[in-house]
């Protein structure tokens, strides 16, 4: 009796992101009810369904499992396409207020003017900004420059007064506000105080203008191949953590929900949220919650990320970053959500929060045992002591990296850690070889959420856009195509606590897979920035056709 199959997808060059697979094969596959029913040779598969199912040959077109984002935020990433929001470094201070003045008279009345992407290390001068530059050009519109890194804001003031922040303002614990020689606010606001205004500064959005940017977003996602997301919590206490779980769920009510969507809300002392999202989503075939996440420290460029020894180019004596809540609070808030069985991802840039988060996620393990399902993840680490390396392996945590920040900052390794430090930052083959598991992903808006540059930056380690530094920074870190591709969509699915049904082209698991141009596997590793996606397909439904 022939086996009942919805159509049949086969091709010369199939890679199933098995575990060790190296190339790719000639393979087809069935698809029944949104799921790959039968693997096996054209020959196999084509005689076990009935003669007239549909047939998809795509010739020696590379098909793939779709590629997923392990490490995103995709409210930031939807405005920063939309006409609403402007993705700008500028070249310096003036240079970024000038432009922001011109973006201002493209916007409708009721807008502030909000832009993500300065970097002041990479200005010429490079020199922290002020409130002076943007009030000099916007003095009576409400202005919110949000940083490269995602982790300060630079306000006018306009948005000071608007959102009630004067020179006597307390932080929020984990942030700061800067000042100047005289006390007044210079309008930069760092970490936690960074994030809690925000949400303030993009209400005047509206349901209606953020669901638009969302479908948007998703279109471009299809058309870069990518199936599935892990939506980060960007705030690390309570409030708006720009997880819109109501935008999701009004658009797959809707039938246009075009990306398999995992949420990680914010981790509180009430976990209710996360637990009621995960009822809700019991029956939904796109929409998950599977943990939470967390901040634990900053950013190494404006010295927030936390290490065991000083930075090398110290701001202050002693000056090693901080903790955005204390090694006390992460540890209360990870032992009650182990205790109740949610995975954890956890912010740790610096080699000092890397380690306290360890020390932590070892103890939840002794008390607790091992999660019921899936694993808890550490996200960015980026410069690691030696022996945490095994720790995460020892621990079954996954390394979730974002292959583009390796070039965000030219230089800034070394210049805020030294050389003996740097040596060991986003370790891929390292991890390979010692057994620790891996996702990949974007971090996007602070890196573009592009397919191609997480495979051509993680088998490079050059940067997409400058092809710097010849010859790949740290090259002995460079890992193949094969063990690329496997991390960002195998190893993602880990992260997304999704491994059991996602990330493989085998029966039973969920039909999202991708078709390329070319084989990224044996290709010039230079060439694979230029793969194009013909088609992507999420559950068997073809989201996306060149």
């Amino acid at each position: 009796m022939a086996f009942k199959a919805d159509y049949v997808v086969r091709s010369t060059r199939v890679f199933t992101s098995s575990p060790g697979e190296r190339t790719p094969r000639e393979l087809a596959f069935a698809v029944a009810s949104g799921r790959i029913a039968l693997v096996g040779s054209p020959d196999d598969v084509l005689a076990a369904v009935p003669a007239a199912t549909p047939v998809r040959d795509f010739g020696d077109a590379l098909l793939c499992p779709g590629f997923h984002d392990a490490h995103l935020h995709f409210f930031h990433t939807a405005l920063g396409s939309s006409p609403f929001l402007l993705m700008e470094m500028g070249k310096s201070e003036e240079d970024l207020a000038a432009k922001a003045a011109a973006f201002a008279a493209t916007l409708p009345d009721d807008a502030w003017v909000v832009t993500q992407g300065w970097r002041d290390y990479r200005w010429d001068p490079p020199v922290h900004p002020t409130r002076r530059s943007l009030d000099a050009v916007l003095p009576d519109r409400p202005c919110a420059m949000y940083s490269g890194d995602g982790h300060t804001l630079w306000l006018n003031a306009r948005a000071l007064e608007l959102l009630g922040v004067t020179r006597d303002t307390e932080p929020p614990v984990g942030g700061s506000f800067d000042h100047d020689e005289d006390g007044e606010l210079t309008g930069v606001a760092h970490e936690a105080a960074a994030m809690q205004l925000l949400p303030r500064c993009l209400e005047w959005m509206g349901e209606g203008r953020i669901r638009d940017a969302y479908r948007a977003q998703m279109t471009r996602m299809a058309e870069l191949g990518i199936t599935s997301i892990c939506d980060m919590s960007l705030m690390p206490m309570p409030g708006c953590d720009f997880i819109r779980d109501d935008i999701y769920e009004a658009l797959e009510a809707a039938g246009q929900l075009t990306v398999r969507a995992h949420l990680f809300p914010t981790l509180l002392d009430d976990q209710a949220r996360l637990e009621a999202m995960q009822e809700r989503y019991r029956n939904s075939d796109l929409l998950r919650a599977p943990g939470f996440k967390q901040f634990f420290d900053g950013v190494s460029s404006e010295h927030t990320a936390y290490l065991i020894e000083p930075y090398s180019n110290p701001r202050f004596p002693g000056d090693r970053g901080r903790l955005t809540v204390s090694a006390d609070r992460m540890r209360a808030l990870v032992l009650s959500a182990a205790e109740r069985g949610h995975a954890v991802r956890i912010h740790v840039i610096g080699d000092g929060a890397i380690h306290e988060a360890l020390d932590i996620l070892e103890e939840a393990r002794r008390l607790y045992g091992s999660l019921p399902s899936g694993h808890n993840t550490l996200e960015h680490l980026e410069n690691l002591l030696p022996g945490d390396i095994d720790r995460l392996r020892d621990l079954d945590v996954v390394a979730s990296s974002q292959p583009c920040h390796i070039t965000l900052d030219p230089g800034g390794p070394e210049r805020d850690l030294g050389p003996d430090r740097s040596r060991i930052m986003w370790p891929f083959a390292t991890y390979l070889r010692r057994g620790v598991l891996q996702a990949f992903g974007t971090d996007s808006p602070i890196t573009l959420p592009d397919s191609m540059n997480v495979l051509y930056a993680a088998v490079t380690r050059r940067d997409p856009a400058s092809r710097w530094p010849q010859g790949g920074w740290l090259p002995e870190e460079r890992i193949s195509a094969a063990d690329a591709l496997r991390i960002y969509t195998a190893g993602s699915a880990v992260a997304a606590q999704h491994e059991d049904e996602l990330g493989r082209i085998a029966p039973g698991y969920l039909a999202d897979f991708v078709a390329l141009d070319r084989d990224v596997t044996a290709c010039d590793p230079e060439e694979i920035i230029d793969a194009r996606v013909l088609a992507t397909f999420v559950g068997g439904r073809e989201v996306y056709s060149r």
